[in-house]
């Protein structure tokens, strides 16, 4: 890579690992880049989850206050994360690039249809709650029941495979399934994703080739993103990041198609 080529991946890191931490779909941000430095579409996949695990922990210990007293749901949905993402990983190398090549327009552009709907998502959400009531409780009323952990099993398969957009569809599964705050839900998100990313990327590590130069960069920047986002996210305007996720992604899917 030239030196502005480098910058920019690192910056895409930085917005990525913020984007994830507030929201989700930060991979939206760095794949393309990547794609435009001239990596391939499967090591660019693989280098994008190593590089964006510092990202996503360091957003999830920003969210630590809000971890408290979560412990047992965490386990419960970590384990379905866990052998989530590890199936989706072992599906992005045993299935042939072509495929990844096929699919992932196609995923791109349904998680850019997750980033438009999501404001929707939450004030249905939000409606559903104020109707019960449940909007300010502290606790939780329900725990999902296996509706809920196979739903989020199946989310990570998508994340073990390709990233973008899991976290909007954590967020959506759990704000309709759990009785609890969204900045609590929010927290709980981060740490799913840490644990498809990371799990992902473990195996990624034996059984895949990384453009470590990519991963390098996109792990200094995640971290630095994942913390501000941590801090200062809930104050950015939703609508920008909607607005930078969805140019970022349309360029992605018109590049891979004319690839």
């Amino acid at each position: 890579m030239t030196i502005w080529e480098m910058l920019a991946v690192l910056f895409a890191g930085v917005w990525a690992g913020a984007i994830n931490t507030v929201v989700g779909s930060g991979t939206l941000v760095t794949f393309p880049v990547l794609l435009a430095v001239g990596v391939p579409p499967v090591t660019a996949t693989v280098s994008n989850a190593l590089g964006l695990v510092p990202g996503t922990l360091s957003g999830a210990l920003g969210y630590r206050a809000e971890l408290t007293g979560q412990r047992r749901r965490l386990l419960r949905l970590g384990a379905a994360a866990l052998v989530g993402g590890l199936t989706g990983a072992v599906l992005l190398l045993v299935l042939p690039p072509t495929a990844f090549e096929t699919v992932v327009p196609v995923l791109v552009g349904i998680a850019l249809v997750l980033v438009v709907l999501q404001p929707r998502i939450a004030a249905h959400v939000q409606r559903r709650r104020a109707r019960r009531g449940t909007d300010t409780a502290g606790g939780t009323a329900r725990d999902g029941g296996p509706v809920l952990v196979g739903a989020l099993l199946l989310a990570s398969v998508y994340g073990g495979y390709f990233t973008a957009a899991q976290g909007i569809l954590y967020l959506s599964l759990m704000g309709m399934l759990l009785d609890d705050r969204m900045q609590r839900l929010n927290a709980v998100k981060t740490v799913l994703a840490t644990i498809v990313n990371a799990v992902a990327a473990l195996f990624f590590v034996f059984a895949a080739h990384f453009d470590w130069t990519a991963v390098g960069l996109i792990a200094a920047g995640s971290t630095l993103g994942g913390a501000l986002g941590a801090k200062i996210g809930r104050r950015l305007p939703p609508t920008a990041l909607r607005a930078v996720i969805l140019v970022v992604g349309t360029a992605a899917i018109v590049q891979l198609l004319l690839r």
